[in-house]
């Protein structure tokens, strides 16, 4: 009997993205609404995405095991 395959968490695969080397990428929070009261340069680097923590890394592996 086949093994059953897990589930990949919905949320998650549309959040993070693994890079080329293994490591977990994701986009900043902010930068989608209530942006008159940030800096110019707070916005700009809203915009880019960023690595995740090695504190989170294990939690969000385990949501997205096929990526």
């Amino acid at each position: 009997m086949a093994k059953k395959k897990m589930k990949s968490h919905s949320g998650a695969k549309k959040r993070f993205f693994v890079t080329g080397t293994g490591k977990i990428r994701h986009f900043r929070s902010g930068h989608s609404h209530r942006l008159q009261g940030k800096s110019a340069e707070r916005k700009r680097r809203l915009k880019k995405d960023s690595i995740l923590d090695k504190v989170h890394e294990k939690k969000i592996r385990a949501l997205i095991p096929y990526k």
